[in-house]
């Protein structure tokens, strides 16, 4: 399986760095009978964002859930040596892994080892690269993560300019690369940045931050339709 066999046109992701960790499991299984498939997994090393995050122990108490009833872990790996931590993600049930194009020397050779691996592979960057950069780093990748927040922290506002980016990045990839979105996305942009050309669209307290997780998602795939 890989993502052109996960994605139906767009997924809205839920981004699990933003949920209520004492019920984390409940609250997965509500998104996932409302029909979640993609499930977005932050991790953070405290270096390359200041926040350490979930790792490893939490994806494998998660992942035979999530994968029972069909859906992947989309793992967004803002850490320092992304290479370091893929075989334990692999064994510990994610799907793909995105490293940050700000992290690595030689992106081909990263995309490489995750393949090596069975895992999907992104690219993603932060606001202040070069979005023609991130576009060469990305090619052979399954996907290329905008950030239209600075990494690290849920519930910052989404970024001016970052519409404009995500439109220059959808034109530089090819057609077997998906754009991903993560930051900021709510119902009242989420038109918006699948109008731009993103299909991946990364969404923590747009679903997280509401009492009905279930009907947050739902009103974010309807404001697509």
């Amino acid at each position: 399986m890989a993502w052109r066999d996960w994605v139906r046109t767009v997924e809205i992701e839920p981004s699990l760095y933003a949920a209520d960790f004492a019920s984390l499991g409940e609250q997965i299984v509500h998104l996932l009978n409302a029909g979640a498939r993609v499930f977005h997994f932050d991790i953070g090393d405290g270096h390359f964002v200041p926040p350490v995050t979930v790792g490893p122990v939490v994806l494998r108490s998660i992942a035979p859930m999530i994968h029972d009833r069909g859906g992947v872990v989309d793992c967004h790996l803002m850490v320092d040596d992304p290479v370091h931590h893929f075989a334990e993600l692999a064994e510990s049930g994610a799907d793909s892994v995105t490293f940050h194009v700000e992290t690595v020397d030689d992106p081909a050779a990263v995309i490489a080892a995750a393949r090596g691996l069975g895992l999907g592979a992104g690219v993603a960057f932060n606001p202040g690269t070069d979005v023609a950069q991130a576009a060469a780093a990305a090619e052979g990748a399954d996907l290329a993560l905008c950030m239209s927040i600075e990494p690290g922290y849920s519930g910052q506002e989404f970024m001016d300019g970052a519409l404009e980016r995500i439109a220059e990045l959808a034109g530089l990839v090819g057609d077997g690369c998906y754009v991903q979105v993560d930051g900021g996305v709510n119902q009242e942009n989420v038109r918006s940045v699948y109008d731009a050309g993103a299909r991946l669209l990364v969404a923590g307290s747009a679903i997280f931050g509401r009492e009905d997780l279930p009907r947050a998602y739902r009103r974010l795939v309807q404001a697509l339709a």
